[in-house]
């Protein structure tokens, strides 16, 4: 199926990248998902397999989005939207999800990004100039989680995000596993990046304009899901 790019909705760029990082989980992984649109993943993991989502702000066991007229707002994730609890779930302090992300009972953790680079280094929190109240909790994360999934648009009001080298402030040095946004999926590796998927859309050609990051192609190259 091919879109054209003016029908690539907003809504539709969290779709590809979201149902795409879902697919990077196995049964029995513990997740950590950021705030913006990393929440969404939790509405797409493929069936059959069991992940327990973890919310910084204290629910471990988070389900799909809360939608319809009877929702129960005392249940959110860590961005303030609506969630199911999941039959077993727990709920606890700060303090305590945050002992679970520093001590490395997290599998896997996917969070947003102002920039990435070949090399894994990852820059979420702050432009100069733009006042913002802290780091928050990606410092734990990335650090904490056994694997490091970045989930972003792919650009930012025509700004370059996959880059060469990070010119932002650093959230984490070299902690990056895969980036995945709604053209490419990279995998960062000893050797830099591997581009592993790309979404039918786009051309290779169209990808290497749109980083400024070297890059290899894998062998094995796959389709996005659109």
């Amino acid at each position: 199926m091919v879109v054209a790019m003016q029908e690539l909705s907003k809504d539709k760029i969290r779709e590809i990248i979201a149902k795409r990082a879902a697919k990077e989980f196995k049964d029995g992984d513990v997740v950590t998902l950021g705030i913006g649109l990393p929440t969404a993943v939790a509405d797409y993991v493929p069936e059959g397999i069991n992940v327990t989502f973890q919310s910084e702000n204290g629910l471990l066991g988070v389900g799909k989005s809360q939608k319809g007229e009877n929702i129960d707002k005392s249940i959110i994730n860590a961005g303030g939207g609506y969630v199911e609890a999941k039959k077993g779930a727990s709920f606890y302090d700060s303090q305590m999800a945050f002992t679970m992300m520093r001590g490395g009972h997290i599998d896997a953790t996917v969070l947003g990004a102002l920039q990435v680079d070949e090399e894994g280094n990852l820059a979420s929190w702050l432009i100069p100039g733009k006042f913002v109240p802290g780091m928050g909790g990606s410092m734990d994360l990335v650090v904490g989680a056994k694997k490091v999934i970045v989930a972003m648009e792919h650009t930012s009001k025509g700004q370059i995000k996959i880059l060469k080298k990070c010119n932002l402030p650093l959230t984490a040095y070299r902690e990056v596993n895969l980036i995945i946004t709604e053209r490419c999926v990279f995998k960062v590796t000893s050797d830099g990046l591997l581009l592993t998927d790309i979404n039918p859309m786009f051309t290779i050609d169209e990808i290497k304009e749109s980083v400024t990051a070297d890059f290899r192609i894998s062998e094995n190259i796959r389709y996005m899901e659109i």
